[in-house]
């Protein structure tokens, strides 16, 4: 069957592994270690998806190059000390669904080459993508150039591209790149602020995206 899209680019958190949790007390346990007040998980959730740094200094805009630092250390110390997270539902089936039907599949992700490294050995996903880019080697999502890295390596152009994830940053990516997007509203941003970046759909479940895709490429087959 043709194909509507060739390349498939995943977000990691949020999309295909629940982390937030973890994220999230990752995240005060550093602050506290930083001798700063509390802060609300509400707040730190928000910026799951950015790169590391780009999130603290969202976060905390007015600290100092030392705190950035100090937090840093200690986020990726508290992550990598404990780390509890697991693929959401269905998202190894989908992947191998994805990838027998010839698919190309990438990741995207404001995680770091290390913790993604490490949770691509432990969950046994990492022969499924043919390319990965994280925060610490290119711009922090929802710049492009991540996207535009991925699909000039993969050969693929923006049209026959398709990014999919939990937050407005990576629609907001994938807006700048010029592909198409699907939002998964199970992360951490709505389903209200997904829709207003545009995607093409708003999934509630990983494993909807194979029968939506085959369903997209029958509609634009049709239509074409």
């Amino acid at each position: 069957m043709q194909k509507r899209f060739d390349l498939l680019v995943f977000d990691w958190d949020g999309t295909l592994m629940d982390s937030e949790a973890h994220i999230v007390t990752s995240m005060q346990r550093a602050m506290h270690d930083a001798g700063l007040p509390d802060m609300a998980r509400a707040i730190i959730r928000d910026i799951i998806g950015l790169g590391l740094r780009e999130a603290i200094q969202r976060l905390l805009p007015n600290e100092s190059e030392e705190i950035y630092l100090a937090i840093i250390d200690r986020y990726r110390y508290h992550f990598f000390t404990d780390d509890p997270c697991e693929p959401f539902e269905g998202a190894e089936a989908v992947l191998k669904s994805l990838s027998d039907q010839g698919y190309l599949l990438a990741v995207a992700t404001g995680k770091g080459r290390r913790g993604l490294d490490r949770v691509l050995q432990n969950t046994g996903f990492g022969h499924f993508f043919i390319e990965t880019r994280c925060a610490d080697e290119t711009c922090s999502k929802p710049d492009p150039q991540m996207l535009q890295e991925i699909m000039d390596a993969t050969g693929m152009e923006a049209n026959q591209t398709l990014m999919i994830g939990d937050t407005e940053y990576d629609l907001e990516m994938a807006n700048a790149a010029r592909t198409a997007s699907v939002g998964v509203d199970y992360g951490v941003h709505s389903r209200e602020r997904l829709l207003a970046c545009g995607p093409l759909t708003c999934l509630s479940s990983i494993s909807e995206l194979t029968d939506w895709l085959a369903a997209h490429t029958a509609e634009a087959m049709t239509s074409a």
